[in-house]
């Protein structure tokens, strides 16, 4: 059977001071936990052929869409909000109507979404003025339209 003799095994390395290991520690640490993040510097083209690509966050909306979207986010938070005093108010009076309860908190919703829907109404049309020359030439079709059966089939039939 062959052993291998004690000069095979690598010298086992001496207990460091207490110096050397905080300094190990030390060098450990700032290795493990030190900055990760990189910012390249190269200086970014004016232009390419390069698609544009989706960023993180909201979507791009149209102005009218988000207009929208932060009135139905109001709305939503509004009626929460209501909702959610007039839930304390029942729990803490425990006499208090909830048909009542529900026209009281309700009513100022109510009132804000009516309110702004009428200003979005009162707005003035914009003044549209079109002008054309040269010849106008109109085009009139019209389309007879005719469905039948249990499954549908329609048929459309045009005429000048």
């Amino acid at each position: 059977m062959n052993r291998p003799d004690h000069t095979d095994h690598p010298a086992r390395p001496l207990p460091m001071t207490d110096q050397e290991a905080a300094a190990e520690a030390r060098r450990i640490i700032a290795a493990e936990y030190g900055p990760t993040a990189y910012r390249d510097t190269t200086p970014v083209p004016v232009h390419g052929d390069t698609p544009p690509v989706a960023q993180p966050g909201r979507p791009p909306m149209s102005q009218g869409a988000t207009d929208a979207s932060v009135l139905m986010l109001a709305g939503g938070a509004t009626t929460a909000m209501v909702g959610g005093t007039a839930a304390v108010l029942l729990w803490v009076s425990q006499f208090a109507d909830p048909v009542v309860c529900g026209l009281v908190f309700g009513a100022p919703t109510a009132l804000v979404l009516a309110l702004a829907r009428l200003a979005k109404r009162a707005r003035p049309a914009p003044d549209i003025h079109q002008h054309y020359t040269g010849p106008v030439h109109q085009e009139q079709h019209h389309t007879h339209t005719t469905t039948r059966g249990v499954w549908a089939k329609t048929t459309n039939q045009h005429s000048h």
